[in-house]
């Protein structure tokens, strides 16, 4: 579902190239979630960018359901993201105009892939059954939190991609989503690649990888302590 092969990213700046991502090899497959850690400025939400094609890679080679990022043009890489993948980020960028039910069916819509008793079902287990003519200003943050994960789940993607989704909610809240998201994933048959900084968050995923200087390491020490909680 998606490749990166040897990857490599860097920005210019006054002191020269800094390099964010080096030779990086990832494979997530379809159905498995992952979790991201880093610390922050690790270029966590640039590998994440790169996997959208919101950004590309100096080097190397980034492939979504089979298609080559590079090889893409913009209008080509928008649709991948249309038809292909579900987005959350920390900025909830829900459409200030459009009600929780519109705002919710949004993304389906512009895929073509409307399944009205399934926005009336992500609706129920996210806690928004009976919001659904309010607009984004009359949610609390958490309920906001919610209706971005329901808008990109929506359209059953083949991939998510989530960057720190429960990051603005408090601990037991953070909990809760977190085990709603996953569910609604392995229901909507969706790969997860999930940014946190959070061990809590990581641990009920398939798998866990840190970034660190710009390369992929497995948490197999973290993995261990885990499992012992």
């Amino acid at each position: 579902m998606l490749e990166f092969n040897q990857v490599h990213k860097a920005y210019a700046t006054p002191q020269g190239p800094l390099v964010v991502l080096e030779g990086i090899d990832l494979r997530l497959g379809g159905g498995e979630s992952l979790a991201l850690m880093g610390e922050s400025g690790s270029g966590k939400s640039t590998l994440l960018h790169l996997a959208a094609g919101l950004d590309l890679p100096d080097a190397g080679e980034v492939n979504v359901a089979g298609h080559a990022i590079s090889a893409l043009n913009e209008p080509s890489r928008a649709r991948l993201r249309r038809d292909t993948l579900g987005l959350v980020f920390q900025q909830f960028h829900l459409v200030p105009s459009l009600n929780v039910f519109d705002n919710l069916r949004l993304q389906a819509r512009l895929a073509g892939r409307e399944r009205p008793e399934w926005s009336t079902h992500l609706a129920e287990r996210l806690g928004l059954a009976g919001l659904e003519r309010r607009y984004p200003e009359q949610l609390s943050g958490g309920q906001q939190q919610r209706l971005a994960i329901g808008r990109a789940l929506a359209p059953r993607p083949a991939l998510l991609l989530a960057d720190e989704p429960t990051g603005n909610l408090d601990e037991a809240s953070a909990g809760d989503v977190l085990e709603l998201l996953l569910e609604l994933v392995r229901e909507a048959g969706s790969a997860l690649l999930m940014v946190t900084h959070s061990p809590q968050v990581a641990t009920p995923l398939d798998r866990c990888l840190r970034l660190t200087h710009g390369r992929l390491e497995p948490l197999e020490e973290y993995d261990q302590e885990a499992s012992r909680r």
